[in-house]
């Protein structure tokens, strides 16, 4: 796997696809700015070995060329983090970007236009690649968020740069904390699979049941398992149609000697309202209107010593309702719990939206061992599937 450390950036200009893909306001400021704060390891690596740095990214979903997701917005913001001024162009190919490109010299640094403002960049389009390729010397993958899509910046422009392309820090660190988890991590292996639908961790669950000791089924996803085997969930979330596989998987994993564990009681409340009535029931005794939003107190005890004898831990997903206050209890003792594991050594990896979000908002972000910047990009390699944009620098 070559990396920033194989290459020495004196004198040569890095094309480094970032995802500078961020979250802005009315007034186009950067709400959130983790995924610039992500990328600035490798850019001030490239950046001291006596480098200059070429910027690539897309921002939103645009059509077309659309002033409000013009990279320009997010320009002073990233001039702010990394401590160097940012010029920009206002395209991303073309003789005035090869231009620009041609007169960056070293510890310099140029943001290209929107690369989404082509439909070339998604279509994965070879010539648009190839375009973008005689921008720089070598380049650089460093956008974990979007190397589970071939578009051309992520995954077809690196044909063009044959022994001179490598991750960046950041996507390297993502390659090896999920490689902690899937391959190499210290045993007993926890996963903990929250959210509210088993469908969408189906493949994941299949996946991760020979990797790992034991496997925590939280949030909504419980109740399809609870139904499942004869358990009264009220008005809880479910997905009926789900529940013969779910008996499957309880069967795959006894097989497989994998422990898995699910909820035995849950906070129910009388509505979907952070105002509700509430109640804690055993979980396979949900009263009739009533539907299950977090993890009970046995649970969050049960799931605290599961955690705290975990050697590697994989967190995807909350266990209730942690967006309305009454009903984060579950979520934030889980957070409490994976902390103090980490404290104590064990290694802990947090990905996927919900997760990540809940790390961020309940204090926790410092507290793991690492949190993932990609999503859908996360989700994909604990399927087992190889994200195009790592096989093309693989290759």
């Amino acid at each position: 796997m070559k990396t920033l450390n194989d290459f020495n950036f004196e004198n040569k200009k890095a094309l480094i696809r970032v995802d500078f893909n961020v979250p802005l306001n009315d007034t186009f400021e950067v709400t959130d700015a983790t995924r610039i704060v992500s990328a600035k390891p490798t850019i001030i690596k490239i950046l001291e070995d006596g480098g200059s740095c070429i910027l690539m990214s897309h921002l939103g979903r645009p059509k077309g060329f659309q002033d409000e997701f013009s990279l320009k917005h997010i320009a002073s913001k990233v001039e702010d983090i990394l401590g160097v001024e940012v010029k920009t162009v206002g395209d991303c190919i073309g003789a005035d970007v090869e231009a620009a490109a041609a007169n960056l010299q070293p510890g310099e640094i140029l943001l290209l236009e929107n690369l989404r403002f082509y439909k070339e960049e998604t279509a994965g389009d070879k010539d648009f690649a190839e375009k973008l390729s005689k921008l720089g010397d070598i380049y650089v993958n460093d956008a974990f968020g979007t190397a589970h899509r071939a578009h051309a910046s992520t995954t077809i422009v690196a044909q063009f740069f044959e022994g001179k392309k490598c991750f960046g820090n950041l996507l390297a660190q993502e390659i090896e904390s999920i490689n902690k988890v899937m391959e190499t991590g210290e045993k007993p292996v926890l996963a903990i699979l929250g959210g509210a639908k088993v469908s969408s961790k189906i493949t994941i669950i299949e996946n991760i049941l020979d990797k790992v000791d034991h496997l925590i089924i939280g949030g909504g996803m419980a109740f399809t398992f609870v139904k499942a085997q004869g358990g009264k969930i009220g008005n809880s979330i479910c997905e009926d149609d789900k529940m013969p596989l779910a008996l499957d998987i309880l069967k795959q994993a006894k097989a497989k000697n994998v422990q898995i564990h699910i909820p035995v009681d849950t906070i129910a409340a009388d509505a979907f309202s952070n105002d509700a009535n509430k109640q804690t029931v055993d979980i396979n005794a949900i009263p009739d209107g009533w539907e299950g939003v977090d993890a009970g107190p046995k649970s969050i005890k049960l799931f605290h010593d599961v955690v705290m004898q975990s050697k590697t831990i994989l967190w995807n997903g909350p266990l209730g309702v942690f967006e309305m206050e009454s009903f984060a209890n579950g979520t934030i003792e889980l957070g409490n719990a994976i902390a103090e594991a980490t404290k104590n050594g064990a290694f802990s990896l947090v990905g996927g939206g919900d997760s990540v979000a809940a790390v961020k908002q309940f204090g926790f972000e410092n507290k793991v061992s690492y949190v993932s910047t990609g999503g859908g990009a996360m989700l994909e390699s604990l399927e087992g599937k190889t994200l195009p944009g790592i096989a093309a620098i693989l290759e």
